[in-house]
C-alpha cells in the first residue's frame, strides 16, 4: 500500500517567517526515505480553529492517507495541536502516541510531557510529532515500521484481514 503523506508544521514563529522550519523538511525527507510520496508540506500557526480546519482538509483529500504534524504538542500555552487533532479525528489510535513517549523518553525524559494525539479520519492516519528535529527523528523511528500496516488496514487492503 502506497503511503501518500501531508506534512504540517505547527509553529507561530515559522508561520510568521521569524524562524526557519527545520522539522517539516526533515519529516518530509524521512517519509521519502521510507518510500512515501509527500503530496503537501505546509507551515501553519498554532491557532486552534484554523489548525483543525487544515487538518480536516488534508485528511479528507482522496489522495492523502497519512497526515503528520510537527510542533504544538507540548505544555506551552500556545500548543494546540493535540486539541485540534482530537477535534477532527473520528477514532483515536492511542498506542502510537504511547509508544513514541515510552521509547523516546529513554533518551529524552521530557518526551513524557508530549501530549501527541494520533487518530484516523476519512481513511487517513493523523499523527502528531514533536516540533524539534531531534524529536521528529526519534518519534518517526518508532512509528515508521507501523505505517504501511496501519495505512493498509485503514484502507481495508491488508491481506491479513482477509486470509
Amino acid at each position: 500500500m502506497e503511503i501518500r503523506a501531508a506534512v504540517l508544521t505547527v509553529s507561530d514563529r515559522s508561520a510568521r517567517g521569524e524562524r526557519a522550519d527545520e522539522s517539516g523538511p526533515l519529516l518530509a525527507e524521512l517519509l521519502r526515505e521510507a518510500g512515501a510520496t509527500v503530496l503537501a508540506q505546509e507551515v501553519v500557526s498554532d491557532e486552534p480553529g484554523p489548525l483543525a480546519e487544515r487538518l480536516r482538509e488534508l485528511a479528507d483529500r482522496e489522495d492523502v492517507n497519512l497526515v503528520l504534524t510537527t510542533g504544538g504538542t507540548g505544555l506551552a500555552p500556545r500548543d494546540h495541536t493535540p486539541e485540534a487533532t482530537r477535534a477532527v479525528v473520528e477514532r483515536e489510535v492511542p498506542g502510537l502516541g504511547e509508544a513514541m513517549r515510552a521509547e523516546t523518553s529513554k533518551q529524552t525524559p521530557t518526551a513524557l510531557l508530549s501530549r501527541a494525539v494520533c487518530g484516523t479520519r476519512s481513511g487517513a492516519l493523523i499523527v502528531n510529532l514533536p516540533g524539534s528535529p531531534k524529536g521528529v527523528r526519534e518519534c518517526f523511528a518508532v512509528i515508521r515500521p507501523l505505517l504501511a500496516h496501519a495505512i493498509a488496514t485503514l484502507s481495508g487492503r491488508d491481506d491479513r484481514l482477509h486470509g
